[in-house]
């Protein structure tokens, strides 16, 4: 009895294996190629996604596996980047950040909320398409400070990265507000604040006791290594079905409660690789949900989703840097942060699924997803050699 079952578990998981196998060759084959003709490998993780969805002829990978790793590639993303940034020192190198990030959050909500209700959405979805506007990716951030051809200084990364992760605290904030306030959330204002005080405690006492776990088994690398990527989805689960925070928020603040250790750099190591392969899988879910049928009638929202980022996103940050006191390339701070990515998705899946906008609508915000991750990923490279150019020419 245990052989036979033992042969239908492993013919069961292989379609699955398959797919996951199928997926990750054509990302990394398309990566490659993009890069070698001067674009980001994100394109390429794009076009993957397009090529293996169900909307285009071809093989079609599992989209709910998909959408499975991918949930993980975003978590161990942001657990590493919550290791990685420290506020207390930003707080104190770099204080006009602690306010420059939620006042563009705050304009990005007063302006596109009263554009959206007058092309007769419903509150609930203006609300939730102006702070989709309004909001970056941090995962494409992460890859234009990180990426081999990156051309980023130390302090425009330092402050992209820290401006990044206050637009993903408050931002989620102002998302749980939107939830209870307009959104189905069956959670009173009392139960929902309760939630946020309670992951805070267990981050705290995360904070106090998993350091010292980490220390005593540092010289075992392989239990290090469990350790390390156990903890972060632990954490962040728990903070999603426990308190009701969304998982990427909680996988960041786990990394802070990581972050106090002094075993910091080692953690982040051997997370990196994990990081690295899962990643790949949000852009490859992104470009698979995108349906060529309703391309060219949802391309005018989709303009109209892009003009309103530059309106409320790029200007408002290149002014917000050039006239304060942060330390950062105002021109490639601005435009590295203009795009849509998974915080987006995440709104504009939370307002179909409640009827708050229609599939074109939800079509709309992928394709500027899309358009936004190229251009800003392929502009914040070549900012730098502009600013240059003119300053030369001074």
């Amino acid at each position: 009895m245990i052989m036979p079952l033992a042969a239908n578990i492993i013919v069961d998981a292989a379609p699955l294996v398959l797919d996951f196998g199928v997926v990750l060759l054509a990302a990394a084959t398309l990566g490659y190629l993009a890069r070698k003709i001067g674009l980001p490998a994100i394109v390429g993780y794009l076009v993957t996604g397009l090529a293996v969805s169900p909307f285009t002829p071809g093989y079609t990978a599992d989209s709910g596996q998909l959408s499975l790793l991918a949930e993980i590639g975003v978590v161990l993303l942001l657990f590493e980047v919550g290791i990685e940034i420290n506020l207390p020192k930003i707080g104190r190198e770099q204080k006009a950040l602690l306010w420059g990030s939620p006042l563009q959050l705050l304009i990005g909500m007063l302006i596109g909320t009263p554009v959206f209700l007058l092309l007769d959405v419903p509150m609930f979805g203006a609300l939730l398409l102006a702070l989709a506007i309004a909001m970056s990716s941090s995962v494409v951030i992460v890859n234009i400070t990180r990426s081999g051809r990156r051309t980023t200084d130390v302090a425009t990364e330092e402050a992209l990265l820290a401006w990044s992760v206050l637009q993903d605290i408050v931002g989620v904030a102002i998302a749980s507000l939107i939830l209870v306030f307009f959104g189905n959330d069956e959670r009173s204002l009392p139960v929902a604040l309760g939630g946020l005080i309670g992951f805070a405690l267990m981050a705290y006492i995360s904070a106090r006791l998993l350091p010292s776990l980490l220390r005593r088994v540092r010289a075992t690398p392989d239990l290090f290594l469990i350790y390390s990527v156990a903890i972060g989805l632990v954490l962040a689960a728990l903070g999603a079905i426990v308190f009701g925070i969304p998982m990427a928020l909680a996988a960041f603040v786990a990394g802070l409660a990581i972050h106090s250790g002094e075993d910091t750099d080692e953690v982040r190591r051997v997370l990196l690789p994990f990081r690295d392969l899962f990643a790949v899988l949000f852009f490859v879910l992104i470009g698979s949900l995108i349906q060529p049928s309703q391309v060219l009638t949802a391309l005018p929202f989709t303009l109209l989703l892009l003009l309103l980022m530059i309106v409320v996103k790029t200007l408002p940050t290149y002014l917000i840097i050039k006239f304060s006191k942060i330390k950062s390339r105002a021109l490639q701070h601005s435009i590295g942060l203009s795009q849509m990515g998974e915080f987006s998705f995440v709104l504009g899946a939370a307002g179909l699924a409640t009827g708050a906008i229609n599939s074109q609508q939800f079509t709309a915000i992928l394709l500027a997803v899309l358009l936004s991750i190229i251009g800003s990923s392929v502009l914040a490279r070549l900012a730098v050699f502009q600013t240059g150019l003119a300053r030369k020419n001074l």
